[in-house]
Formats: structure tokens, C-alpha cells, sequence
């Protein structure tokens, strides 16, 4: 394929084509098979080194102006029938790395998608600001843990906060336990970063 895609930002060995990345978009959303938001879209591309972020603005309103996505009143995309078809390109149309990444990116979108659909959070319009209502799921259908209220300035800083508590709602849920609790460093010890998991060594040889 033709390589006119703009790469800043991009790994080596990711994608330099228009179509590829249009390709690797119905598929991540095809696999998922939720909708999801602009917001999760483009941090798992880049999270990656996939593909530029602007290329994959343009690829998801081309795509939704041929009718391969649809869009809803909340602005998450979803997959069409032409998608899947697209997606189906995606082991003869990409290199093997891409590939690989491309999986791995659908599954920590369907881990995403499922804590979202658990851990919801609430943007009410106010006076003066967004109110933004986090719910952390207890065990319960209709039974919440945890219910954090807070008011921010602007729309944009209620996005932002959703998008921080979804990504680990149960780790605010312990930071704040730990907090009210007075365990002050066990509190401090959740805004550590979480050390990666150490990988095991290759099996021995017979």
C-alpha cells in the first residue's frame, strides 16, 4: 500500500498508509464489538506507536463517511458490517508486528470498555462548571462501593477526570479507603506507578 500517512509519533515498523490504519481501526472496533470513544481509540493507538494521531482522526471520519462506522449521540463509534469485512484484511494487509500489537490493543480495549461499563461516571452541566459523579460497582447489580462527587471548571476537566478514574477505578477506590482510614503511606503508595510485571526467563534448552 501507498505509504502517505504523516508517521510523527509513530514506532518503527508502524503504520505509514491511510488504508492500513483504516484497517487496523475495523478491527479494533470490530473485535471489541462496544462502542468506544475518540478518547480510548487514540490512546490505545499511541500507546502502541501504531499510527499518527491525526491519521487516525481523518481514518475515523472517512470511515464513518462511507458508512464503515457509525457514530452516536454520545460520539462513540461503533462497527458496521463493512467493517467487519475490512477487518478481515487485517492478516494480509499488515506486517506480523503490527499484527501483534494491533491484538493486544483489542484486548486492553475490551478491558476498558468492561470497566466503563462497570465504573460508570455521570458529566452534569451546572451554573458555574461540570459536576462529575464517579460510581465504583459493588457485588450488586444497583450496589455501589463507592459514589465520588466533584465539581470541575469546564467540560474539558470533567472528560479528563473520567477518563483517569475508568482507567483504574478499583486503585481510587483503595486510595480513598486508605485515606478516610488515616493510612496515610498506603495511600501514598497508589500514586506510585505499578512496576511492570518482570518477564520470565526463555525455557531451557533440551
Amino acid at each position: 500500500m501507498q505509504n502517505d500517512a504523516f508517521t510523527a509519533g509513530v514506532e518503527p515498523g508502524g503504520l505509514q498508509s491511510k488504508d492500513e490504519i483504516r484497517i487496523l481501526l475495523c478491527y479494533l472496533l470490530t473485535s471489541v464489538g462496544v462502542p468506544l470513544h475518540k478518547e480510548a481509540i487514540l490512546q490505545s493507538v499511541q500507546a502502541n506507536g501504531l499510527a499518527n494521531y491525526f491519521e487516525v482522526t481523518d481514518a475515523l471520519e472517512a470511515l464513518c463517511e462511507n458508512g464503515n462506522l457509525t457514530r452516536g449521540k454520545d460520539g462513540a463509534y461503533c462497527a458496521t458490517e463493512q467493517a467487519r469485512e475490512i477487518a478481515r484484511q487485517l492478516d494480509t494487509a499488515l506486517p506480523y508486528s503490527v499484527r501483534e500489537k494491533a491484538v493486544g490493543a483489542a484486548i486492553a480495549l475490551l478491558a476498558q470498555a468492561r470497566r466503563e461499563r462497570e465504573n460508570t461516571v455521570e458529566l452534569k452541566k451546572e451554573p458555574h462548571g461540570y459536576r462529575v459523579v464517579c460510581h465504583v460497582a459493588g457485588a450488586g447489580e444497583h450496589e455501589d462501593l463507592m459514589t465520588l462527587s466533584l465539581r470541575v471548571a469546564d467540560r474539558r476537566q470533567a472528560k479528563r477526570v473520567r477518563e483517569v478514574f475508568q482507567a483504574a477505578p478499583d486503585r481510587v477506590y483503595q486510595m480513598m479507603l486508605a485515606l478516610l482510614t488515616g493510612q496515610k503511606e498506603l495511600a501514598a503508595s497508589y500514586l506510585e506507578p505499578e512496576a511492570a510485571p518482570e518477564t520470565p526467563p526463555p525455557p531451557a534448552k533440551a
